[in-house]
């Protein structure tokens, strides 16, 4: 077959097999070739795809299997944009978004709407759905910008949430201008449109989690997990088409609604990253690029003329409404560009709202032509508008992205400013390899992609059986870390007592985290608990973490935080702190601290840095300290944060806590954390963490680690 379709060299091409080729050597050339000219790729693959499709040599067909398959990459930008975004600071800046996204609604809108009505000539209805085509925008150069690693910057949050504003505003404009021209206005279509955008909006933000989180509880299959986000995100695009908005708005709030289940440093999110922008969004920007025509161009001047102003509107309102928005919010410069180049390329909502003009038809000519609610001229023009649009944002967010990352990397505390972090997994039992590692995952630095390690300790008097248990369950530990595009190290110790085999590793390897799990049936055993008393506390220079899971971390919503008094005086309390602040970071579960006075205003001070849901309760004795953690309900976790003997923080009643554990939380997920004793030869009490610069020096630090 392959070799007839070459000897007939019949276009478009019409063999699957040389078809996804052609579509696979464009994606692979595209950014090889033009990262030598500091070109943007995603510019590229429209360029192919204009190069490649129906109205350039005509070597692929804009079918059906490339309209589905960048309709996928499409709805894929739009989730991956929800998904990443930090919850944290979406709350946070919510009115940021809201300012914005009207920004960028009403300013091209009312331009759109000027040139519309007194310079083309359009009747109003004609006017308001030709503005409407502005005021939408595609987030087409969010992969770039994502990758890039400044995601969470304050300029993307606010264009993001902003996006789904104006995009919203937009596809509402379009409905009811649709139902203006075929006359179905009425009191019957606004409750119909109410009614069905807002149960669209309750049942994917409230009961898409529920379903999600019941799914990730019952289901380990790594495959069928990736799956289940496919079917949420066409699921979620179904019901915004049924409730009268387009596809793209139900992908985005199905981002926000799996937002914090799929942890940003898990192997689920590495696959949904890796498959969207190794294969979907490319065929979207190849599909777009299909559209383009050059030809029109030269047949009239009407339509150079619309092409010309709708480009300079579509441009320069967008420019404005990022100008207003920097000088509204006081940004830097490179961030009030970054938000102009993420909010400038029009595609997917304006080609829609092109299409569905144009197939209207509100009455015939004389001579039976059809006069439509948005004619060739401005379909014609929508396609330059599309490229030039597309081509501006690539150029803009790419320098302004790369100015913002520069400028993160040069703030970053030097390395050697900061303790490496070496974490040590020791794994005995094949049931809680899984749930250790996705923590280690959770709670190590985003810098840190090659220390983490994973022991198992062989007996000697049963190494025969010893030597396969451990072979197996290393070698599990190293492929789940792999497929989050971490590296783990696996290492075995041939000794009859297990501690002493992992404080020598622990020595050897300078190790910094110790993290220990717990079998969920057993819980802490009596000879566990003098094991961790008599032999795990005894490094001075480790934090020692003990895990117990029932279910996945990424399911839990809030963990419940308890810290005995003065532990802020602690050496270790800093690195402490950052390891369950990156629980909350990266799992995006909202904190509860429950502390004494002093301590949660230790607390309060630092965490202004520190983009993360969280409050705080005042307690006063152990009882309560008791009480806070007894309050779990289902879906949460609790910290305790722990103190050595012989420490200023330490409790006697710290040693009913495994105990307690037992009793009460056995179908319960909650984590011990052991601080270390080390002082650094700079530790004194008058430099302890009370002093009011080591706050502000602190966050800071906090600050530029989470970015």
């Amino acid at each position: 077959m392959i070799i007839l379709s070459l000897l007939s060299l019949s276009l478009p091409l019409e063999d699957p097999v040389l078809k996804f080729l052609v579509v696979l050597i464009i994606i692979l050339g595209a950014p090889i070739l033009l990262n030598k000219i500091k070109v943007p790729h995603l510019l590229g693959l429209i360029m192919a795809g204009a190069i490649v499709g129906p109205n350039g040599f005509n070597i692929l067909a804009r079918d059906s299997s490339i309209v589905v398959t960048g309709t996928t990459g499409l709805l894929y930008i739009m989730f991956l944009a929800g998904l990443e975004i930090d919850m944290g600071d979406f709350k946070r800046n919510k009115w940021k978004s809201l300012t914005f996204g009207l920004y960028t609604f009403t300013i091209p809108l009312l331009l759109g709407f000027l040139g519309g009505y007194y310079l083309l000539g359009f009747s109003p209805l004609t006017a308001i759905l030709f503005a409407s085509l502005f005021s939408s925008h595609t987030l087409i150069s969010y992969p770039l910008v994502s990758r890039m690693g400044i995601a969470k910057n304050l300029a993307v949050n606010i264009t993001v949430g902003g996006t789904m504003i104006t995009d919203i505003l937009a596809l509402l404009v379009l409905a009811i201008s649709v139902g203006m021209a075929k006359g179905e206005v009425g009191s019957e279509f606004w409750i119909r449109l109410s009614v069905s955008v807002v149960a669209f909006g309750l049942v994917v933000l409230l009961l898409f989690p529920v379903i999600g989180r019941w799914f990730f509880k019952k289901v380990n299959d790594k495959i069928s997990q990736y799956i289940f986000v496919l079917v949420m995100i066409y699921l979620a695009a179904l019901l915004a088409e049924l409730a009268g908005v387009e596809a793209i708005i139900g992908a985005f709030l199905a981002g926000l609604a799996l937002n914090r289940l799929i942890p940003h440093t898990s192997s689920l999110m590495n696959r949904v990253d890796f498959v969207g922008n190794a294969l979907f969004i490319p065929f979207f920007l190849i599909s777009v690029g299909m559209l383009i025509d050059f030809s029109v161009f030269f047949k009239s001047l009407e339509t150079i003329k619309v092409a010309a102003l709708m480009t300079v509107v579509a441009i320069g309102a967008k420019y404005l409404a990022a100008v207003v928005t920097k000088k509204t919010f006081r940004l830097r410069r490179e961030e009030g560009g970054l938000i102009f180049g993420l909010s400038s390329a029009s595609a997917a909502a304006t080609l829609a709202a092109v299409l569905v003009g144009y197939n209207i038809i509100i009455s015939e000519t004389e001579t039976g032509e059809p006069v439509r609610l948005l004619n060739e001229h401005v379909l014609n023009g929508s396609i330059l508008m599309i490229l030039v649009s597309c081509t501006v944002s690539s150029f803009v967010s790419l320098a302004n992205a790369q100015k913002i990352a520069d400028a993160n990397h040069e703030d970053t505390v030097a390395s050697n400013n900061l303790e490496e972090e070496r974490i040590l997994l020791a794994v005995n039992y094949p049931e809680t390899v899984e749930r250790m590692v996705n923590l280690a995952l959770i709670i190590k630095a985003k810098t840190n992609t090659d220390r983490l390690l994973a022991l198992n300790v062989i007996n000697e008097e049963k190494k025969e059986s010893s030597e396969k248990n451990a072979e197996k369950i290393l070698h599990n530990a190293v492929q789940m870390a792999s497929a989050a595009d971490v590296s783990l190290q696996p290492l075995t110790r041939y000794d009859n007592d297990v501690i002493n085999g992992i404080n020598n590793v622990i020595k050897e390897k300078k190790v910094t985290d110790l993290l220990i799990g717990l079998e969920g049936s057993k819980g802490f055993s009596p000879s566990f608990v003098y094991n961790l008393y008599n032999g795990y506390l005894q490094n001075e220079n480790t934090t020692v973490l003990v895990y117990h899971a029932v279910q996945p971390i990424s399911t839990i919503k809030r963990h419940i935080v308890v810290l005995p008094p003065r532990s802020q005086h602690e050496p270790g309390f800093f690195p402490a702190l950052l390891r369950i602040w990156n629980i909350a970071r990266n799992s995006r579960a909202k904190l509860s601290f429950y502390a004494d006075s002093a301590t949660l205003d230790v607390l309060q001070k630092i965490i202004r840095k520190v983009t993360i849901e969280a409050d705080f309760t005042p307690i006063r004795n152990w009882k309560d300290m008791a009480r806070a953690a007894q309050s779990l309900n289902p879906n949460e976790g609790l910290i305790l944060l722990m103190a050595k003997r012989n420490t200023g923080a330490y409790l006697p009643e710290m040693r009913f806590i495994p105990d307690m554990l037992n009793l009460q939380f056995g179908d319960k997920n909650y984590l011990l954390v052991f601080p270390h004793t080390n002082k650094p030869e700079e530790y004194t009490e008058e430099r302890s963490v009370n002093n009011h610069d080591d706050f502000v020096e602190i966050g800071n630090i906090i600050g530029k680690l989470f970015g």
